[in-house]
């Protein structure tokens, strides 16, 4: 894959295929980028924010080492005490990067849904109602819709390059749920002719 501005984000390599489950909702690209004036970022900072700071390391983790452009996870940069701009920026400037990629859980979204339940009757005869009948009541079940959104920006024009927002239904494993996700990235990334193959 042969990777151009934004896509130093090869984050999007090596990964399983998407399930139904996780889709790309909606996306925005900086109208004047096209794939004529995409300049390659030379180093990216991963910034992951889904969950707890462990989920957050192993999203980091997972982007980093999918990517074909040289990236970095912040933790290995910025600590919970840097909250000094200028001095973050010098960091990031110390380390030679000119580019971040930001994926945030932006919002759950919980949906109860009804399922009726079932009754098996008995059986009628010559005067009415004979025999039995059986069934199962109804029940409640909670769906939840994960919205993650993902987030390209160039340090060198201070500029957001693309965003994208995907959801995901009742992700159960992280590991899969990461996967499906730079996977619908990776897709769009290079149907908008971003990234290349």
């Amino acid at each position: 894959m042969k990777l151009k501005v934004i896509a130093p984000l090869g984050i999007l390599l090596l990964m399983l295929a998407c399930t139904p489950s996780t889709q790309m909702v909606r996306t925005w690209k900086d109208p004047s980028l096209t794939p004529e004036t995409l300049e390659p970022l030379k180093k990216v900072m991963v910034i992951a924010r889904i969950g707890s700071e462990t989920s957050n390391r192993i999203a980091e983790d997972k982007i980093v080492a999918s990517m074909q452009t040289p990236g970095v996870q912040s933790y290995s940069i910025i600590t919970l005490v840097d909250t000094n701009e200028i001095a973050i920026d010098a960091k990031l400037q110390k380390n030679g990067i000119d580019g971040l990629l930001v994926m945030m859980l932006t919002d759950v979204n919980k949906t109860l849904n009804y399922q009726p339940g079932s009754y098996y009757g008995g059986y009628y005869g010559y005067r009415g109602y004979y025999g039995y009948g059986y069934g199962s009541p109804g029940y409640l079940t909670e769906d939840q819709t994960f919205y993650v959104e993902t987030s390209i920006y160039s340090l060198l024009s201070g500029k957001m390059l693309w965003s994208g927002t995907t959801t995901s239904l009742n992700p159960s494993q992280l590991d899969q749920t990461l996967d499906d996700i730079i996977k619908a990235v990776k897709m769009e990334l290079t149907a908008e002719g971003l990234i290349s193959e």
